[in-house]
């Protein structure tokens, strides 16, 4: 995993590691970790994003949905979908591996 970033909407403290870019669509895939209690302001991104959780919870807010996920849940995210994650506070970090249709572009919703 990378070292610790975020702010400015992204998490404080996600940890990244990259694992690959699709050399067709310039679609990357990478896991992501969220420390416990941490917040993904809500986004959007240009192209389909498919998300599967791989230790800990959180939850997702889909549009106007929000879902709570563990370990195993699969999530497909449509492009321009508002999204947001929250990880709860006092439980454990959550990794995600995160595969996109195209490159990765983020737009923070007011």
């Amino acid at each position: 995993m990378g070292a610790p970033r975020g702010g400015n909407g992204f998490p404080v403290g996600v940890r990244t590691a990259r694992q690959g870019v699709n050399p067709n669509t310039g679609g990357v895939t990478y896991y992501a970790l969220f420390p416990a209690g941490s917040h993904f302001d809500l986004h959007w991104h240009s192209y389909d994003e498919y998300v599967v959780v791989v230790a800990g919870e959180l939850s997702i807010q889909l549009g106007e949905q929000t879902h709570s996920l563990s370990v195993g849940s699969y999530v497909v995210i449509p492009g321009e979908l508002p999204h947001s994650w929250t990880v709860p506070a006092g439980e454990k970090d959550a990794v995600i591996l995160v595969r996109r249709a195209g490159p990765a572009d983020f737009h923070f919703v007011d």
